[in-house]
């Protein structure tokens, strides 16, 4: 595994200075079409739809859904200034899941304190966050508390 940290290193050059790079914003758009439409994609991948918080024009973003407890979550890769974080916070946590059909949702902040668990199940189901998160997916739970203040996370719930 050693020998394939060029490849953690790449990607997380790809989204240098916690924002996606001209490539990425480009794969991110061909994912949300993708994630959207549920073919061919992984179960978890949905695409997230919110208000953006300047022109209010709906920003499409490629998302894992992770699940813990029962409950669906959805969890920032690249930290509380992501984008999409920004503008979940802006529209009161009103959003819309697509995967192959549209969910209203409100997203629920999860307090810092509550975050470890399903950070660590964010990483079992999403490989492409790994080299975003300084934990490794099998580390133990205090390795995820220590970090759970830099990584927001969302609790999915039915907006009706």
């Amino acid at each position: 595994m050693r020998g394939l940290g060029w490849i953690s290193a790449l990607k997380r050059r790809l989204y240098r200075g916690g924002r996606p790079g001209t490539l990425m914003r480009v794969l991110n758009r061909l994912d949300a079409m993708a994630y959207g439409s549920g073919w061919l994609t992984p179960r978890r991948a949905v695409t997230l739809e919110v208000a953006g918080r300047r022109t209010g024009r709906t920003i499409s973003v490629p998302v894992a859904v992770a699940d813990h407890g029962g409950q669906r979550y959805l969890v920032s890769m690249l930290g509380p200034d992501a984008n999409w974080v920004r503008n979940v916070r802006a529209a009161g946590g009103r959003a819309v899941l697509r995967r192959r059909r549209r969910e209203a949702v409100v997203l629920l902040e999860v307090p810092v304190g509550e975050r470890a668990p399903v950070l660590r199940r964010y990483l079992a189901i999403a490989p492409g966050a790994r080299p975003h998160l300084p934990v490794a997916r099998r580390a133990p739970l205090a390795d995820f508390e220590a970090v759970a203040s830099q990584y927001p996370v969302f609790r999915v719930t039915s907006a009706t």
